[in-house]
């Protein structure tokens, strides 16, 4: 009997899942970040980017193969031995709790700044936990469904960005490739952050009904994750000149100030409000990761007790700290380096231990 046979997941959910742990909050900033870096060129480097991101998905999904029943933490065990295991289950619960917190405090920033500048922002912080907590605790399942369902009804969005292209001026992209090929190459790097978030098959691979299509699974949400992006960059670069959009934090809410409806006046608050709901594609399912490992690693199945204390701990942390914006952008900034070890280099240097393992006992056996 499979270990994790009760709380599986489906093709579909596991795309979704990992698609809206993608677009959730990198979604608003990634125009400005690529702009800065590459001018109008940066939809350049969005590709190239998601290249590497592909690469580094299908690297862990052939490592998974190694251990199909069993998450990155029986594998480490396994492979390496039981040391191994433990200091994979307390890097990675550091690490989930670090994404989860960082993208819940961008959140709680945003909707203070747009809908709710007179609400302290702990008060912000426990609205968003408490719906998030119910969430988490019912499992990877229920977590997976959430994704799904928010992903459909987030589909009239992309037709919202389409009303600011009557202003647009197609002629800001061109021409391609203006400063030459260093800084789209350059901006690769920056593009790494944006698609953090593949590493939850880390988590969720023993828990696909079917192991085999895991690494379409990788290519298809990360091919979806690159539409979304330069659908949204090309938008706002189209929109913006060069020279201002490095002015706005998040172009993508600036530019849907441009839309106007007799029965609403300001669509942005509306957009910000239900983004909230995408927003929480981040933070409730690296909650769960998070509390996954510190369960695995004192031996618990039910995750529930961990979930509470990590839930109380940010609550009642919140009303005595909250980052302020400058503060999150640098925590964010850093998650960004931190993935790419995490994300990136992990992946690469696992393969080759597990690879040179296999060979070295095929070549014992013989």
């Amino acid at each position: 009997m499979k270990k994790y046979a009760s709380n599986e997941i489906t093709f579909k959910q596991s795309v979704l899942l990992i698609f809206g742990i993608q677009v959730s909050v990198g979604f608003l900033a990634l125009p400005r970040a690529l702009a800065e870096e590459a001018g109008t060129d940066g939809w350049i480097s969005l590709i190239l980017g998601w290249i590497v991101a592909v690469t580094a998905g299908l690297i862990i999904v052939q490592v998974l193969k190694r251990c199909p029943d069993g998450t990155i933490l029986e594998l480490l065990t396994t492979y390496i031995g039981k040391w191994a295991g433990i200091a994979g289950a307390v890097l990675l619960a550091l690490y989930f709790l670090y994404i989860t917190y960082t993208t819940i405090v961008y959140s709680v920033l945003i909707a203070k700044s747009w809908l709710l500048p007179q609400t302290p922002a702990p008060v912000i912080m426990l609205l968003l936990l408490i719906p998030a907590g119910l969430i988490a605790r019912k499992g990877l399942r229920i977590i997976a469904r959430y994704s799904e369902i928010v992903v459909l009804l987030s589909l009239w969005i992309p037709f919202a960005y389409l009303f600011p292209l009557k202003d647009a001026h197609w002629l800001h992209l061109l021409p391609v490739l203006k400063e030459g090929l260093k800084p789209v190459i350059l901006a690769v790097p920056t593009t790494f952050y944006f698609f953090v978030g593949f590493a939850s098959t880390f988590i969720f691979y023993p828990f696909l009904q079917d192991k085999q299509k895991a690494s379409l699974g990788i290519i298809l949400s990360n091919t979806l994750t690159l539409l979304v992006f330069l659908f949204i960059t090309i938008v706002c670069f189209v929109y913006f000149s060069p020279d201002r959009i490095a002015d706005y934090s998040e172009p993508a809410i600036n530019v849907l100030k441009t839309i106007e409806f007799k029965f609403i006046e300001r669509i942005e608050v509306l957009f910000i409000a239900f983004y909230l709901f995408i927003f929480s594609l981040a933070w409730i399912p690296f909650m769960y990761f998070s509390v996954f490992c510190t369960s695995w690693l004192f031996g618990k199945k039910d995750h529930r007790g961990h979930l509470l204390m990590l839930w109380l701990l940010v609550a009642v942390g919140s009303f005595f700290f909250i980052p302020t914006s400058s503060q999150s952008e640098k925590m964010t900034v850093f998650l960004g380096k931190t993935g790419f070890y995490m994300e990136y280099v992990f992946p690469v240097l696992l393969l080759l231990y597990v690879w040179l393992y296999d060979r070295l006992k095929r070549g014992k056996s013989i």
